[in-house]
């Protein structure tokens, strides 16, 4: 029960349940697609009721945090993402501005149902000045990927140290 804990003593704080369990799916933008006619309409009872996850991707981890960087240094890390729907899906990554400091590597192509791909998020951690931070700047940016139906957002975010 979501009342009690492990120990059953009633909980002090609400548990927050998974987007997964929840059935809505974080910083994701549905695409208005026009019906492919290559695709044909599906027919199985089980796939017929939620058309839009025939065609979906799960980024792991949904977010980027890098955390406190060193100015003049390059820091890398990698994402999974994870196609989850019934048929082969293709996507793109929209490239970050180049001021953010960030780029994404990845090979482009289709991604078979059940495989993966890893996009390496790159992070040239650069202060563009301005204003006083007191030594820190912070870098927050939503990363745009395009897929067949819908883009999806990874917040990447970064303080840099001065």
């Amino acid at each position: 029960s979501l009342m009690v804990d492990v120990a059953g003593q009633k909980r002090k704080e609400k548990v927050i349940l998974p987007s997964s369990i929840q059935g809505t799916k974080p910083n994701s933008i549905p695409n208005k697609k026009i019906e492919d006619p290559v695709a044909g309409k599906v027919s199985t009872s089980s796939l017929a009721t939620r058309r839009q996850d025939l065609n979906s991707f799960h980024l792991i981890p949904p977010r980027v945090t890098f955390g406190v960087l060193k100015e003049g240094c390059t820091y890398a890390t990698t994402v999974i993402m994870k196609n989850v729907g019934v048929n082969f899906s293709r996507f793109r990554v929209k490239q970050p501005p180049p001021h953010t400091g960030l780029r994404v590597m990845y090979t482009p192509g289709p991604v078979a149902a059940g495989l993966q791909v890893e996009l390496e998020i790159e992070i040239f951690a650069v202060i563009n000045g301005g204003k006083d931070t007191a030594g820190i700047e912070e870098v927050s940016h939503n990363i745009e990927i395009l897929t067949e139906t819908e883009t999806l957002l990874l917040p990447v975010k970064a303080n840099i140290l001065c």
